[in-house]
């Protein structure tokens, strides 16, 4: 004969029907838990948050100066064509350079009355026959005492001053001058002064031409 515990069957029954509902609910709350975790990643840690940067101190840092970058060195070179001059043919004028001009007196002392004798002498050196004005107007011989000019040859010049001459190299062309012993100015005149005894300093006047100045006395 089973022993009687004492509790009544219909509450035993409605004890056991409760115990069934919480482990069912478990169940259901440890599933969602689960997915849950799941969908989270697997539970790591969150992703750290970049610090915000303070905008006003990166408005006032002020940006590094800029490195001055080496212009390059340009060089321009000057080209400068000349042309040769053509050559020289028989009969053009003469290079100045290649004129030797020579100016002498026939004497160093002229005695009383006696009057002055001037040599001109023009030679070319160029290897070619050129022209040369040997005229007055081109070249003056003048003749002076001190800082007096007392004659010109230009003055008492009947031509128009101009002498065209052929000069072949090393053969000189000579012109003799005569001074009468008067003073001339612009004009040869018949009434012409007398000059004093003394010394004098004959000269060529000519551009671009340099010759001895002879000295001579007149007595």
């Amino acid at each position: 004969m089973a022993a009687d515990t004492g509790r009544d069957p219909d509450v035993e029954g409605l004890d056991q029907y409760w115990k069934r509902r919480v482990l069912a609910l478990g169940g259901v709350l440890g599933a969602v838990g689960l997915l849950a975790w799941a969908c989270s990643g697997g539970g790591g840690e969150p992703p750290k948050k970049e610090p915000v940067r303070n905008a006003a101190a990166s408005a006032s840092a002020t940006p590094s100066p800029a490195i001055p970058t080496a212009m390059p060195t340009v060089t321009v070179t000057a080209q400068v064509t000349t042309t040769a001059p053509p050559p020289k043919r028989p009969g053009d004028a003469c290079e100045l350079r290649d004129v030797v001009v020579n100016l002498t007196s026939a004497k160093d002392v002229y005695a009383k009355g006696e009057q002055p004798h001037l040599q001109l002498s023009v030679v070319s050196t160029g290897p070619q026959p050129c022209t040369f004005d040997v005229g007055t107007r081109a070249m003056d011989v003048r003749i002076r005492s001190g800082s007096d000019r007392v004659w010109a040859a230009s003055h008492c010049d009947p031509t128009s001053g101009s002498s065209i001459q052929m000069l072949r190299r090393g053969i000189p062309h000579v012109r003799t001058l005569t001074w009468d012993r008067r003073r001339t100015t612009d004009r040869c005149e018949d009434d012409r002064v007398k000059v004093n005894p003394g010394t004098y300093v004959a000269e060529v006047k000519a551009k671009g031409v340099k010759t001895a100045k002879p000295v001579f006395a007149l007595r």
